[in-house]
């Protein structure tokens, strides 16, 4: 039978499916079990048990728990466990992590636990190194598992997280109320749980933050498309005066450092406003648990020490979990486990391949008056682009027409653009082009993805010999001048890994980069600069 897990990465959360993570847990429980019960002959059965395979961490940021647990894990498999100095290594010397990576891999190693600061890493390299696997015929594809990248995603925390909460829960699948609270803009545990809670099959989230480090706009929107029921509350204070307090509270640490001068003239307010404080206790509901990824702070921990001993303490059973979690991901990635697991769910697709640009027939053949309100002319041969970012105001219709024609190549040509206003009120833009300009289907798709809505005439003696409309694209890639805007990303140029960006559609009509996970509008995934 074939094992489902061999070979696979785990770049965010969302890679395992519901049905994949609930197995991973079970296999949790069992090991666990088997751990406090000292059964070594059980124990052997969760092993790679293999001197010759590699599994190699590569931690290019600073890292005490997510490391050692993951060097504990590997070295219960009995492998062979390596480790990148990052402060000698060829990345000092300007080498791309397809390169170093590709490298390491060719050296028999199977799975690559990546730490950095550099968000998408993970995704890049899954692509890059399969690639060079293939090419060479190695045996194994290496495996990617992503422990921490940026503001991104935190995967393996959020397994270990969802694990701690269901053990709480009595493994009961149907119902969590959890209240995430401290730096949410920052934490990427807390951006991983934006997926990972659908592991859930209702979810109530109370966010609570003061408005600086409230969650990002991208994962409150993918809480809300996931059917979260999600209430936001500006401080511990507050939220104590609601009608309906979580029993599960997960803390992180405030990032304060990370937001300049004037947060930091504010750190005491900001800080107080997440902290847990004695007084508070009498308002909490029975059999209330405390989380933490962890480390706390030792001079302002969020989750004051005076706790430590109490039963609110869930985050020192959640922080050992996370040694027995990772043991069973290795496993699993290196097949000493999984042969058994029997899918019935299809993973999901990121996006749907559907048909976005539409060639609009002609009725015939015979030239038709067309007005142009406020002063645009008809051409007789050439291009006209309608409906150009419908809605908009003038000024930034008349921005995003100097894009458009970057874009599709229009700036040497003659011709100009326009704004007019419609009959229902709202302005459009006008784009036309005198001459013989014809559209392949990949300049039609750019067309769509620099300027979505709008319709392409291509006119010849004073009649639309072809129109197109367009729709938004359901991804948008391969195309040279694409630029996700988060500098942190795999994909963006002051990187210099030459990674081209690739984007997916959201359901709220935004463009979600498929490295970093960051959301843009049409207008902003093209470079202003070409």
């Amino acid at each position: 039978m074939d094992n489902f897990f061999v070979g696979r990465s785990l770049c965010v959360i969302d890679d395992f499916n519901i049905e994949e993570r609930a197995y991973l847990f079970n296999k949790v429980k069992e090991l666990k079990e088997s751990i406090l019960k000292n059964d070594k002959e059980k124990l052997d059965t969760f092993r790679i048990n293999d001197p010759d395979f590699g599994i190699y961490e590569v931690f290019l940021e600073d890292s005490t728990r997510t490391k050692e647990s993951f060097k504990n894990a590997a070295k219960f498999h009995l492998t062979k466990v390596s480790e990148l100095e990052a402060s000698s290594s060829s990345f000092n010397k300007g080498e791309s992590f397809s390169d170093t990576f590709n490298t390491l891999a060719g050296y028999a190693n199977s799975i690559f636990i990546i730490r950095s600061k550099v968000e998408g890493v993970c995704a890049h390299l899954e692509n890059q190194c399969s690639q060079f696997a293939q090419r060479n015929l190695l045996v194994k594809k290496p495996s990617f598992i992503n422990a921490g990248d940026g503001k991104h995603e935190h995967p393996t925390q959020e397994l270990l997280d969802e694990y701690t909460f269901l053990e709480d829960n009595d493994f009961n699948y149907n119902d969590i109320h959890i209240a995430l609270v401290g730096d949410l803009f920052h934490g990427r545990t807390v951006h991983s749980k934006a997926n990972g809670l659908t592991i859930f099959k209702h979810v109530k989230i109370d966010l609570v933050a003061p408005v600086e480090l409230s969650m990002p706009e991208t994962y409150l929107n993918m809480m809300k498309e996931n059917g979260f029921d999600v209430t936001i509350y500006n401080s511990i204070e507050e939220y104590l005066e609601s009608e309906s307090i979580a029993t599960k509270w997960y803390f992180t640490r405030p990032q304060l450092e990370r937001m300049g001068e004037q947060i930091l003239k504010r750190q005491a307010q900001l800080r107080s406003c997440i902290t847990f404080r004695k007084e508070f206790l009498k308002k909490l509901p029975a059999n209330t648990k405390f989380y933490h990824p962890l480390p706390r702070h030792k001079l302002t921990p969020t989750i004051p020490t005076f706790l430590d001993k109490t039963e609110l303490n869930g985050w020192e059973k959640q922080s050992i979990n996370g040694m027995y979690v990772r043991i069973i991901l290795l496993g699993l990635l290196g097949g000493a486990l999984g042969s058994d697991f029997v899918p019935t769910l299809i993973n999901k697709e990121k996006y749907n391949d559907e048909e976005y640009i539409f060639k609009i027939e002609s009725d015939n053949n015979q030239p038709k008056k067309k007005d142009y309100s406020e002063g645009v002319n008809p051409i007789n041969t050439g291009i006209v682009i309608d409906h150009i970012c419908k809605g908009d105001s003038p000024k930034e219709i008349r921005e995003h027409m100097a894009l458009i024609s970057k874009v599709i190549e229009l700036d040497d040509e003659r011709g100009g653009e326009w704004v007019s206003c419609g009959a229902d009120g709202k302005y459009k833009g006008i784009l036309f082009r005198p001459g013989n300009k014809t559209f392949t289907r990949k300049e039609l798709k750019r067309l769509a993805a620099i300027a979505p809505g709008c319709t392409l005439n291509i006119i010849k003696d004073h009649i639309v010999v072809e129109k197109y409309r367009t729709t938004m694209p359901p991804r948008i890639y391969n195309f040279e001048n694409l630029c996700c805007k988060n500098e942190a990303c795999i994909s963006n140029p002051t990187q210099g890994e030459g990674v081209e960006a690739m984007f997916f559609r959201t359901k709220d009509h935004k463009f979600i980069c498929s490295y970093c996970g960051k959301a843009h509008s049409f207008k902003e995934i093209f470079k202003t600069s070409i």
